[in-house]
């Protein structure tokens, strides 16, 4: 920042299998109590930022979503399960690596070198790579994909009528060719398409090229993509949320991880749209 599941690569299979291993529940022994959410959260306390809960601040390191009994009536209405589409989600794995210890952002706040502008690919459900969208919208039965697929066989999109972004801060070219192409694309997070990377396949690592200031400290989108909307990725309250049109589908006003948690009306919206 400037601050079902469908994989067909093996290797990214084994990714999110080794992730979602460590989500064991004797993990998560700390719940997050608030009687507006419409799905259930636990974590531990650490340096994530999450949510407030009876008007203070917590943060958790990492967390799983899970549906919430009594909520039945609302995941049929803004689930996909019973009432299927052609739509796919992808998974920002590019930007959940160039997040981690040792990755860009150490760079960023020079505590590193440029050797930190190259991260191994790593799956974790970061809040900043849209952590709690991607197990919600999992859960509500959406097909899902990576930035890896994506990358390695652009043409899979055609596949689906309606592509659903996360926070994909970080694409290759052949994934923002694919992506801003596509016709009807929900952007439903801030700052996607942001900073252009190079995906090293045979050492699963991704090299930042172009963006975030670098190389240059004047370069911001490096795409130059000219419907980046990174200004409105610190609305995360999503007070008076809003989808509205770009030339190949819309975009949401604000950063909707913890709104997504709560609002049916939000999620029924990306249903529909």
């Amino acid at each position: 920042m400037n601050k079902k599941l469908f994989f067909v690569i093996p290797i990214i299979i084994g990714i999110i299998i080794v992730s979602l291993s460590g989500f064991a529940p004797s993990k998560y022994d700390e719940s997050f109590e608030n009687e507006s959410f419409i799905f259930d959260a636990f974590g531990n306390e650490g340096e994530q930022f999450v949510t407030y809960d009876n008007d203070t601040r917590r943060t958790w390191t990492s967390f799983k979503v899970e549906l919430k009994p009594g909520f039945e009536e609302v995941y049929d209405k803004i689930g996909v399960v019973k009432e299927p589409q052609n739509t796919v989600v992808i998974y920002p794995i590019f930007t959940a690596s160039a997040y981690t210890s040792s990755g860009f952002y150490d760079y960023y706040t020079d505590t590193c070198d440029e050797s930190c502008l190259t991260s191994t690919i790593e799956s974790s459900f970061l809040s900043q790579a849209s952590g709690n969208g991607f197990q919600i919208l999992t859960l509500l039965g959406y097909d899902t994909i990576t930035d890896i697929d994506v990358n390695n066989n652009p043409e899979i999109l055609k596949k689906y009528d309606k592509v659903i972004l996360l926070h994909n801060e970080y694409v290759t070219q052949n994934e923002f060719d694919a992506i801003t192409s596509h016709p009807k694309v929900i952007y439903l997070y801030p700052n996607a398409l942001y900073g252009k990377i190079v995906y090293n396949e045979s050492e699963k690592t991704i090299t930042l090229v172009r963006g975030h200031g670098f190389p240059e400290k004047h370069i911001a989108n490096g795409f130059d993509w000219e419907f980046d909307n990174t200004s409105m990725e610190y609305n995360q309250d999503c007070n008076g949320w809003e989808f509205y049109e770009i030339g190949n589908g819309v975009m949401l006003n604000c950063y909707p991880d913890i709104e997504m948690m709560k609002n049916a009306e939000l999620l029924l919206w990306v249903k529909e749209l």
